[in-house]
Order: C-alpha cells, then sequence, then structure tokens
C-alpha cells in the first residue's frame, strides 16, 4: 500500500469543483481518501492506494486535469505541488458504513 498526507492551500468550495470534475467513476487503486478541514482553514487531504503506481497513474490522468480545471476557473494559483508525507499503512478498517 502506498499512502501519504498533504495540506493543500484550497477551501471547501474549490474541492467540491474538483470533485465534480473527477465526476463519479471511481479512481482505479484509491483505498479511500479523506479531505479534511484543517485549523487554518485550508484542507489536508489523507489518501490510501493500493500502490504507488497507480496513484500517480490517478493524478496524470484524471486528478491533475480536475484539479487545474478547478484552480483556473476558481482564479485560484498555487505555486507547485504540495509537498506528500508519505506514511506507512498499518491496517485499513472499514466499518459496516463503508463499500
Amino acid at each position: 500500500m502506498y499512502a501519504f498526507v498533504q495540506d493543500v492551500p484550497i477551501d471547501e468550495r474549490v474541492y467540491e469543483a474538483i470533485r465534480t470534475r473527477l465526476g463519479d467513476e471511481p479512481l482505479r487503486g484509491l483505498v479511500v481518501h479523506l479531505a479534511l478541514k484543517s485549523e487554518d482553514g485550508w484542507l489536508r487531504y489523507v489518501d490510501v492506494w493500493e500502490s504507488e503506481e497507480l496513484c500517480e497513474r490517478a493524478f496524470e490522468e484524471r486528478i491533475h486535469p480536475a484539479v487545474h480545471g478547478a484552480l483556473q476557473e476558481a482564479g485560484v494559483r498555487v505555486a507547485g505541488e504540495p509537498r506528500r508525507e508519505v506514511v506507512e499503512v498499518i491496517d485499513v478498517w472499514r466499518g459496516a458504513a463503508a463499500p
């Protein structure tokens, strides 16, 4: 598994625009994605993927085009990709509500 935490300088409005652009088709290899609101009002992502390769492919093919389009539409400029803090997955425990 491949997992990371990433702080992103966007708000919920921009995040929703990104999600709309991504559509309903699941991202191949994504185990779980959490978007959390941090104390400064920006978002923090926690992602778990089946592999780093599937993650990178999803970013290249679907996520980056959606993000860049939403940022441009919102007039938001960011200086490069936010840093990812890679973390080690010990366990992924799905509750009854998880698909």
